[in-house]
């Protein structure tokens, strides 16, 4: 961002056509101030250029730099070092649903739809294929004596479905006992396959998630389907925003952070962030890395997948402080910055002034200064 300059200005009379003299006319604001957020070190910071005294300016350009002021309040109370991003709304994961059965596909469900764990996900030759948890995917039988991984999310995955306790099955373990062989039998049948107590690569899919959400159909009804064919692609049901941050910025967002997002009707909901992409990716303008958000409610945020929104990322906030707009601070010929304060008599009169944090979606910034308390009238320009 560029800076802009403010600047106090005031001219001498001219003489009218009378020989009487002009009454001398009051200070202008010659432009507003513009603050460029610092990133690095979690802090913001103001930049501008030197003052420029417009008494050395003609008349023309005196007049088109003059413009109307208004009054803000001098605030006392939480400022927040926040930031402004564009995001995007939709669902965690991408997930490839690969197909272990042979024949004919029978059954496949919509895009959007929800499927639990050990619910079907699918039918070939009118068979269920059933969604199980686990990160190992199915590429072998499991039946009694067998030991390994995928023994062990099998058994978790029959405890967590009820179809087994933990007393009579350790979800733990990674054993293909007697008790896991019952506990399958029982979801077999529940499902509509035959009870052996022996799993086939082709009657389930593990995957990492306790419920998906279908994103993609890529077999269609009533084609063939062999081992290793794409079925679908699916997400997560947990609701997140992906905001493509620039990487020159990584540094000023972490994992924690509070945001609140604005939802394309207008309403908010608050987040925080949960992680914070270490690879950059390049685009047309630059570069970027990529920033997980989960909000806080996920009921808030409605069921619209891929839809744009607005986030604003706190990253530091500061409690008990003096705040101003922006757009009240003044550049200082000898440097730094000051305030006009309208004291009850109407008298202004300038208050140096030490920066802060700026909140750069709210457009104020944290000031100090001798003689500077809350309630305090100072000058803005009208909007």
């Amino acid at each position: 961002m560029g800076s802009r300059m403010a600047v106090i200005a005031s001219s001498a009379a001219d003489r009218n056509e009378d020989g009487k003299r002009r009454p001398r006319r009051r200070r202008v604001r010659a432009a507003a101030i513009a603050v460029t957020l610092i990133a690095a070190g979690g802090a913001a910071g103001i930049t501008a250029t030197d003052a420029v005294d417009v008494r050395k300016k003609d008349g023309a350009a005196l007049a088109s730099a003059a413009s109307s002021t208004a009054l803000a309040k001098v605030t006392r109370g939480t400022l927040s070092a926040r930031t402004q991003q564009n995001g995007t709304l939709g669902y965690a994961g991408d997930h490839p649903v690969v197909n272990h059965a042979d024949g004919t596909v029978t059954q496949l469900p919509a895009v959007g739809e929800a499927i639990r764990q050990g619910q079907v996900l699918y039918r070939v030759n009118a068979k269920p294929v059933i969604l199980l948890k686990g990160s190992v995917p199915a590429y072998r039988e499991l039946s009694r004596g067998m030991e390994g991984a995928d023994v062990q999310q099998l058994n978790a995955a029959l405890v967590a479905l009820g179809y087994a306790t933990e007393e009579e099955l350790d979800p733990r373990s990674d054993y293909f006992s007697r008790a896991t062989r019952s506990a399958l039998k029982e979801l077999q049948d529940a499902v509509g396959l035959e009870e052996t107590g022996r799993l086939t690569p082709g009657q389930a899919v593990f995957l990492p998630v306790d419920e998906l959400r279908v994103t993609k159909v890529e077999a269609m009804t009533g084609g063939l389907v062999g081992p290793g064919g794409l079925v679908m692609r699916a997400s997560s049901t947990r609701r997140h925003v992906t905001v493509a941050l620039n990487a020159g910025q990584q540094s000023s967002v972490k994992p924690g952070d509070k945001v609140l997002i604005t939802l394309p009707n207008g309403k908010t909901t608050d987040g925080v962030v949960s992680s914070v992409g270490k690879v950059a990716t390049k685009t047309e303008q630059s570069m970027t890395v990529d920033v997980l958000i989960e909000p806080s409610d996920a009921k808030a945020t409605g069921e619209l997948d891929q839809a744009p929104v607005q986030i604003a990322i706190v990253s530091e906030t500061v409690n008990d402080v003096l705040s101003v707009p922006v757009d009240a601070l003044l550049a200082r010929a000898g440097g730094g910055y000051a305030v006009e304060v309208v004291d009850e008599d109407g008298k202004h009169r300038l208050v140096p002034v030490t920066t802060g944090l700026f909140d750069d979606s709210a457009g104020t910034v944290q000031v100090t200064g001798e003689g500077l308390s809350a309630g305090q009238n100072v000058v803005v320009p009208a909007s």
